[in-house]
Parts: structure tokens; C-alpha cells; sequence
């Protein structure tokens, strides 16, 4: 799914506070419940400290489809190049829980 690069900007407007709290809300209402458990646990605990670009990266991920972003997690398929570093944070976060 390509989405077009402004939609995955925050609105100039958006707080950093209210970013992050629409991050955490996506990241625990997905497409699966799956994807619920892995990155809703590691919002709640990782991106209140993410940089801005990082924050942008993260928002980029959520716009992926669950059933690839499922299979880039548990490492069954190899990551786009551009989120591999994101991918390998998840999934130390979910080995660790």
C-alpha cells in the first residue's frame, strides 16, 4: 500500500504529546489481534523516548498491512531495508516480555 508521504506527516498542529497518544491508539487497535499484543505492549513503553524521526519512521510502520508487518516481526520474511532497524527494536521489546 503506498500512502501518499504527507498523510504519514503529523498535522503542523499536532503536539508531540497528542502524536504520541495517536501512535499508542493505533498501535493497540490493529487489523489483528496479533499485531495488538506486539506493538501495543511496546508503545506503551518505548515511544514516549523515540526521537522525531524515529516517532515519523514508527508512524510510517503503522501504515503497513498487519499480515506483512506480523511476518517482518517474527522474522519469518526480511523487513523493507528502510524499517529494518525499528523491526529488529520490536522484536527485542516482544522477546523480552
Amino acid at each position: 500500500m503506498d500512502i501518499p508521504k504527507e498523510s504519514l506527516m503529523p498535522a503542523p498542529d499536532e503536539t508531540r504529546e497528542n502524536r504520541i497518544k495517536r501512535l499508542k491508539m493505533r498501535s493497540w487497535r490493529r487489523g489483528t489481534k496479533e499485531m495488538d499484543m506486539i506493538l501495543g505492549p511496546f508503545s506503551d513503553t518505548e515511544i514516549d523516548s523515540m526521537s522525531d524521526t524515529e516517532l515519523d519512521l514508527y508512524d510510517a510502520l503503522l501504515w503497513e498491512n498487519d499480515q506483512e508487518l506480523y511476518t517482518w516481526v517474527n522474522g519469518s520474511v526480511d523487513a523493507p531495508e528502510k524499517y529494518n532497524q525499528i523491526i529488529s527494536v520490536i522484536y527485542k521489546h516482544k522477546l523480552s516480555k
